[in-house]
C-alpha cells in the first residue's frame, strides 16, 4: 500500500475533469490533480472522485 492507496488502483486512477494521473497526498490521504488544481479525499481507503468533493489546491 501506498499510504492508504493500492499501488495498482493509484496507477489506473485519473482526474474526472482532466483525466490525467493523479499523484497521492499521504500527509492529507488526498489524491491530488496538479493538472486541475484540485485534491479529491480519501475516506476508509476508497477515492472519492466527485468534483463537489474536491478542494481546490
Amino acid at each position: 500500500m501506498t499510504g492508504g492507496i493500492d499501488p495498482t488502483l493509484l496507477a489506473k486512477l485519473v482526474c474526472p475533469v482532466t483525466r490525467t494521473p493523479l499523484r497521492w497526498d499521504a500527509g492529507r490521504s488526498e489524491l491530488v490533480s496538479d493538472a486541475a488544481g484540485l485534491a479529491f479525499p480519501v475516506r476508509d481507503g476508497v477515492p472519492v472522485l466527485v468534483l463537489r468533493e474536491a478542494r481546490a489546491v
